[in-house]
């Protein structure tokens, strides 16, 4: 959870999943302010160890990148996120491989994919029906709105939603998606920089 979306007037959550532990990701006062007693916290090791509330968090239960767990009755898997290209220098990535985690959730017929803050990764473009994707977008951290869309035409999902597009412009994202048959859906929110 981010501390400057808005939930108010959302219940709390059953279900709370962290990619990785950078600020923007990982807000722990978002996080005491969603939870219930028995909420679920799901993260690779990194952030339940950053964490370090159970129990006063509720339960937490450490999903990595190649992990694959069935928790409230949906499917977790763990999809590797880290930078190939970008980083502060060569040699340093922004998001180092094992360190975060994307997920893809199973329920009800439905694949939702997170991709947290990772490049387009060869485990990203093996993704199969993937029925909504949440693909982050933040050059130099993680790829371009035109490097977004290659990758998102690899695996092809029904909706994408691009994220984190701070100082990106999401239209080019979308233009560079027609014709593809994957539908584009842009949310402008509370804290995004346009």
């Amino acid at each position: 959870p981010w501390g400057q979306a808005d939930y108010s007037g959302l219940p709390p959550a059953d279900l709370i999943v962290i990619t990785h532990t950078h600020a923007d990701h990982l807000d722990r006062s978002m996080v005491d302010r969603l939870h219930k007693p028995d909420t679920l916290i799901v993260g690779p090791p990194a952030v339940i160890d950053t964490l370090n509330c159970a129990p006063a968090c509720g339960r937490v239960e450490t999903i990595g990148e190649a992990d694959h767990q069935i928790v409230l009755g949906i499917g977790i898997q763990g999809v590797p996120m880290y930078n190939i290209v970008h980083g502060s220098a060569p040699s340093e990535p922004y998001h180092h491989r094992g360190v975060g985690s994307g997920y893809v959730l199973d329920f009800a017929g439905t694949r939702v994919y997170i991709s947290g803050d990772s490049e387009c990764t060869p485990e990203m473009k093996q993704l199969r029906n993937i029925t909504i994707a949440f693909l982050a977008m933040n050059p130099p951290r993680t790829s371009s709105p035109q490097e977004v869309a290659l990758c998102a035409r690899a695996f092809r999902p029904g909706i994408v939603y691009p994220y984190h597009y701070r100082g990106s412009n999401p239209q080019e994202f979308a233009d560079a998606l027609r014709g593809s048959g994957i539908e584009v859906r842009i949310r402008q929110l509370e804290g995004e920089l346009r």
